[in-house]
């Protein structure tokens, strides 16, 4: 039998459509958070099998999501290709910036898959303790994405340094763009290799792109990432994610090998259906707040996205990730009405 969230992505539309949601594993539960407090630092924590493994199954056990996804960071590539990569609580990310050619020149060449091979053990560790109707999904950072930070050393307001690193540099920044696809494809390989049944790739940053930057940064690294890791697995479905690129959808259609493109809570699902062909998939896009409010706000947003996809073989999902003062009883909420209850 195949599994619901694989089928979705195989184009088949389903009467309830498969559900997971984006950080389903996370500081909102509080097995997460008991979990948590047992690694020093973020990274220890993303570094530590037992840990990861725990934290990716405690949604599915809670809630039967239809697929799991690997509780990681998409910084550790950075990590591995030789950046100093921290997490400062409260304060997110930091890096050792990269302002120029030196910088990138102390980079790896290629990852050091060895530093990498804790969260390989992590992906089969879940593998073996998913109920079979559960599908796994492997995951990266876009190369535009992790550029930024890279780059900047941290998130930042529209992601000025690589922009304009991009723009006064631009055959060094298409060198790290092009390590980060290609390292990017092989971290990829190795997490299917290690049981992951579908991947997703997070372009977190790609809304503040304007066109041509946006084809060149965003559309032709996935393109090449795509077309990298398909020449090794041809048949894993891949899943984008661009958030906050609604005006360039259509691009999408483009990169030959995409199963699916989720869509952000902006992003109109009847345009992306015009925009899209049939083949592609489509995954979201409920906001977060509502499922923060709950009650009939929450009903009625539930319904509105279910009638929106309804054309298409859809994936029920959020448009960003869940945030963490979401009450877990309205995720219940969700799941019941998604499943045809009260």
């Amino acid at each position: 039998m195949t599994k619901p969230f694989l089928a979705a992505l195989a184009g088949e539309r389903q009467q309830r459509p498969p559900t997971w949601l984006m950080r389903q594993a996370g500081r909102y539960l509080p097995e997460y958070r008991e979990l948590r407090a047992r690694a020093a630092t973020f990274l220890d924590f993303c570094y530590t099998p037992k840990l990861a493994v725990e934290a990716t199954l405690q949604p599915i056990r809670r809630f039967g999501f239809d697929a799991a996804i690997l509780f990681c960071d998409i910084l550790v590539l950075p990590d591995a290709l030789g950046q100093s990569v921290s997490f400062e609580t409260g304060e997110g990310p930091r890096l050792d910036p990269i302002g120029g050619r030196e910088d990138f020149d102390k980079l790896r060449e290629t990852p050091d898959w060895r530093r990498l091979a804790p969260v390989f053990e992590a992906m089969a560790g879940v593998k073996a303790a998913l109920p079979a109707e559960t599908a796994l999904i492997g995951f990266c950072g876009a190369p535009w994405t992790v550029a930024s930070y890279m780059i900047a050393g941290r998130g930042t307001p529209e992601q000025a340094p690589a922009r304009l690193l991009a723009y006064r540099q631009p055959e060094l920044f298409a060198a790290l763009i092009d390590r980060l696809a290609d390292a990017s494809a092989d971290y990829l390989s190795l997490q299917v290799e290690a049981g992951a049944e579908a991947v997703q790739v997070f372009d977190s940053w790609s809304g503040v792109l304007p066109g041509p930057e946006f084809e060149r940064w965003c559309v032709a690294p996935l393109k090449r990432l795509v077309a990298r890791l398909k020449a090794r697995h041809a048949h894993i479905p891949v899943i984008a994610f661009p958030r906050g690129a609604a005006t360039h959808l259509g691009r999408f259609a483009e990169v030959e090998g995409l199963a699916a493109l989720g869509l952000d809570t902006a992003t109109d699902p009847k345009v992306a259906a015009t925009l899209l062909p049939p083949r592609l998939a489509l995954q979201g896009n409920l906001d977060p707040l509502a499922l923060i409010v709950g009650g009939g706000a929450l009903d009625a947003a539930v319904d509105a996205t279910l009638a929106a996809f309804a054309p298409r073989a859809h994936i029920f999902n959020l448009g960003h990730g869940i945030l963490p003062e979401t009450p877990i009883a309205h995720v219940e909420r969700m799941l019941a009405r998604l499943r045809g209850g009260p």
